[in-house]
């Protein structure tokens, strides 16, 4: 078997008591506002690739991803609570080192909790505590985004290990990270790859593990974080093989399904930070003799900005109850995908907003308004595509409606754990009947409907706890008001097809009068 490079260390000492988690926040805030506020050229350093590795050792030191790490092994207990906490004051900072902690967390160390040999979770949590190591996943190919299922990284017995070899790119932390989930297929003896996908954790340092970066890419925001296609070709010990509870299909939706539910941890902190940042702009800025928050349309768009900053708090209490590893989560792609869905749209939603109200002081690449439209928009490509995800919203009810037999949709939903009360306050917008087969696009438009009515059914949740209720009727009315746009677009069913035909330069120029 491979040896590490350096000693592996033993498992961390179980933490008897952890730090209160306010403290503990608090000292985290601190070290990020050093590196991304307080800096003399913090601005700049969002012109330039990575952070520099003093700077995030400092913030790696006060241990933020113990929050992903149960107490048995050192870390704060592995509470998704926690875990959303820690990527809010993140995201408020910056939303690269969010979702840096993010892919720690949700896409490397829970999937390692739940999954791993014991004898690999205690090296990993180890040196992720004592040595401030990071993790990331390799799972899409050229090729093969989307349809990861068809992914031809593949893998091979050899002994007691395996020989894995392939291709992957667009992991975030490449060339960074000490360990990588790595997704493969087992290659059979007639050359043929499987048709289930299995995971290994691959460790960097060990000998034969070397990940090759071949290509690092100009990645159009989220400066912080690397990217790249990296050359597979490593020989993994046995023991880092995850043991799945049933098919490694299942085990990769659990996985999805748990990292999906967590993203309003990092959004909550950036549409809070957009939020302060737009409130204060347009209190100070004056326009026609007035401020512009005198304005109704300004009014308009910082109401839209804090209805999504209660959204998205609903959302974190959601997952905070329900996306524990104890949960499985392989059948959860409905609520999972809606909570990705529509808050990651409304992230970009938000950004763009604020960049109207800066207007040309928010369109420099070093203020926080243009770089929050750039880094917040691939927030609805990866991870899945925001429009797959509807569509398979919109095609996982109508299933649900057929297995019913219940036609209209505004009584299945009534009818749904999921959305019952939020059904009740859109009864009269979803008065429609379902039957037959639609066109895609009107699946995806009926996605975009229940998810935004998924959402609402969250809120209604926050509001049963006593959260502040002028803030709830503002989520209310913007939720609703999506509900009755998408519905809208799902009758008319936007009916105009591609011409496949080009126009010839100045074909309007025939048509002028002269």
């Amino acid at each position: 078997m491979t040896t590490p490079s350096f000693p592996t260390p033993d498992a961390a000492p179980p933490m008897a008591s952890p730090e209160p988690l306010d403290a503990f926040l608090n000292r985290y805030t601190d070290a990020l506002r050093r590196v991304f506020r307080d800096a003399p050229d913090s601005a700049r350093r969002f012109l330039t690739r990575g952070i520099p590795a003093s700077e995030m050792r400092a913030v790696l030191a006060t241990n933020p991803l113990s929050v992903f790490i149960s107490q048995e092994h050192g870390g704060r207990g592995g509470h998704v609570r926690e875990g959303l906490a820690m990527l809010e004051r993140s995201a408020y900072e910056s939303l690269a080192a969010s979702l840096t902690m993010g892919i720690n967390g949700a896409l490397f160390l829970q999937p390692v909790s739940k999954y791993a040999q014991p004898s690999v979770q205690s090296s990993v949590f180890a040196r992720f505590l004592e040595h401030q190591n990071m993790g990331g996943l390799m799972m899409t190919e050229p090729g093969y985004g989307s349809d990861a299922l068809s992914m031809e990284t593949a893998w091979v017995r050899d002994a007691d290990a395996y020989h894995i070899r392939g291709t992957k790119h667009w992991a975030g932390l490449t060339g960074l990270a000490n360990y990588w989930l790595m997704t493969a297929r087992e290659r059979m003896a007639d050359g043929r790859l499987g048709r289930d996908v299995d995971f290994f954790v691959v460790d960097t340092h060990a000998a034969g593990q070397t990940i090759t970066v071949e290509e690092r890419f100009e990645n159009l925001g989220l400066y912080a974080i690397p990217y790249g296609r990296n050359a597979v070709d490593v020989m993994v010990p046995g023991e880092q093989r995850l043991a799945p509870t049933s098919t490694g299909l299942k085990m990769m939706l659990d996985l999805l399904h748990r990292s999906r539910m967590q993203f309003p941890g990092m959004a909550i902190g950036f549409l809070h930070r957009l939020a302060d940042e737009a409130l204060r702009h347009v209190r100070e800025r004056a326009v026609g003799g007035k401020s512009l928050l005198q304005y109704d349309q300004v009014q308009r768009r910082i109401a839209d900005l804090q209805a999504s900053v209660t959204i998205a708090n609903a959302m974190c209490l959601h997952a905070s109850e329900h996306a524990g590893v104890e949960h499985d989560l392989a059948k959860e792609g409905l609520t999972a995908n809606a909570v990705k869905t529509v808050i990651t749209d409304r992230m970009q939603a938000g950004a763009q907003s604020v960049l109207q109200l800066f207007g040309g002081a928010g369109y420099k690449l070093d203020h926080l308004a243009g770089r929050s439209v750039v880094d917040s928009r691939p927030f609805q490509i990866f991870e899945g595509s925001n429009d797959i995800l509807y569509e398979q919203i919109g095609a996982g009810v109508l299933q649900g409606m057929r297995r019913a037999k219940e036609a209209h949709l505004g009584t299945f939903l009534a009818a749904s754990a999921w959305a019952q009360r939020a059904a009740e306050q859109v009864r009269g917008i979803l008065d429609v009947r379902i039957d037959g087969a639609l066109p895609q696009r009107r699946v995806v438009d009926l996605g975009r409907v229940v998810g935004h009515v998924i959402s609402l059914e969250m809120v209604e949740e926050l509001a049963a706890r006593e959260y502040p209720k002028e803030r709830i009727e503002q989520a209310r009315a913007q939720l609703r008001a999506d509900v009755e746009r998408w519905f809208t677009s799902f009758r008319a069913g936007h009916a105009a097809s591609p011409i496949d035909d080009a126009l010839t330069p100045g074909s309007w120029l025939s048509f002028t009068n002269g």
